[in-house]
Formats: structure tokens, C-alpha cells, sequence
């Protein structure tokens, strides 16, 4: 990316989350006491994800699951009617609002407001066997929304990734402001609408 690009992505980021933040609070401080009355276990949720040029960061989410949920069955995809996931939890994710903590992420420089999604170190072993070109996603920040994220439900088996896959590398080869404001804009009609999966 042009340095100047960088730059106005990097500052679009801090503001989006520094406003964020700071104006829902009070919608977070009711989402986490709502995951905490539902079910045992941290509000939090923490995962070790793959990041530009391959470094990994340990990325943050408002927990969806039950506390421990691979436990018994080791990294795996969520399925539709996951019978993991919480009530608080099926509703976070309607609006998306799971992703949220994320924004502290994007503010140590770990991610961007949007992006590819980063995915988990043990995935992304299987996929660059059955994607080739799956490293180019690392290429700039991963991101909490972006073109594949509005138009693709959450991943549910390696079908989704590929569909995803093209449009990651859509936004990658285009990446512009313009396109940064549209996928906002979609983004917010997403949540608002709940019509996120």
C-alpha cells in the first residue's frame, strides 16, 4: 500500500474504535453482565489467530459458547444451530456484537476495522494445502469486517472459506478508501438489521 493509504487506513481505524469504545460502553457493560448471568466462564473470549506477514496476536470476542466448548472435541468450525453456542450468545452474533472487544486489537495494531478475517494457526495449516494462495491474505492487517464478512455467514466448513477466499482477494487487489467507506456502510446495515450468521 501507497504510504499515504496506509496512513489514512491506520487513522480511520483509531478513530472508528476510539469513538466506539467510548460512546457504547454502556452497551457493553449490558453485555457483559448478561453473558455472565447466562453461563459459568470469562466474558472475554481469547484465541491465538494469524495476523499480517504470519504473526500470531490473541484476539478478543464477547464469549458466544459455553466456557471450554472445545474441550471434548478439539479446534473445530461452528455449525448452524451449534448447540455450544449461548442465547446471549445466538444474539451476539445475530448483530455481530461478538466481534466487538476487537476494537482493542485494532487499537495496539494487531488488526484493522477491515479486513480478511484472521484465522487460527491450526486451520490455516489445512488450507494452504487446499489453497495455494491462502498466504496472500496476510499480506496487510486482518480485519473484524470486511467484503467476505458481510456477503458469507460465519465459517462452517472449508465450502465457506472458499467462497470467502474471493472476495478477500477482491478487497486485497482494491483496497481503497472509497471501498473501506461501503463496506462500513454494509457493515452497519448487517448489525442494525441483524442479519449477521
Amino acid at each position: 500500500l501507497a504510504i499515504q493509504q496506509r496512513f489514512a487506513k491506520r487513522y480511520l481505524d483509531i478513530i472508528v474504535s476510539t469513538f466506539v469504545i467510548f460512546s457504547a460502553f454502556p452497551i457493553w457493560l449490558i453485555i457483559a453482565i448478561s453473558i455472565k448471568l447466562e453461563s459459568k466462564g470469562p466474558i472475554l473470549y481469547r484465541q491465538e489467530r494469524v495476523g499480517q506477514d504470519g504473526k500470531k496476536f490473541m484476539i478478543n470476542k464477547f464469549r458466544s459458547m459455553v466456557h471450554e466448548a472445545e474441550t471434548m472435541t478439539g479446534p473445530v468450525w461452528a455449525k448452524a444451530e451449534d448447540p455450544r453456542i449461548t442465547k446471549v450468545g445466538s444474539l451476539l452474533r445475530r448483530f455481530r456484537l461478538d466481534e466487538i472487544p476487537q476494537l482493542l486489537n485494532v487499537i495496539k495494531g494487531e488488526m484493522s476495522i477491515i479486513g480478511p478475517r484472521p484465522e487460527r494457526p491450526f486451520f490455516i495449516e489445512q488450507l494452504m494445502q487446499e489453497f495455494p494462495f491462502y498466504y496472500r491474505r496476510h499480506k496487510i492487517r486482518p480485519g473484524i469486517t470486511g467484503c467476505a464478512q458481510i456477503k458469507q455467514p460465519y465459517d462452517r466448513d472449508i465450502n465457506d472459506v472458499r467462497k470467502k477466499l474471493k472476495y478477500d482477494f477482491y478487497y486485497i487487489e482494491n483496497l481503497s478508501f472509497s471501498l473501506d467507506m461501503k463496506i462500513l456502510a454494509s457493515t452497519a446495515w448487517v448489525m442494525l438489521s441483524g442479519k449477521g450468521r
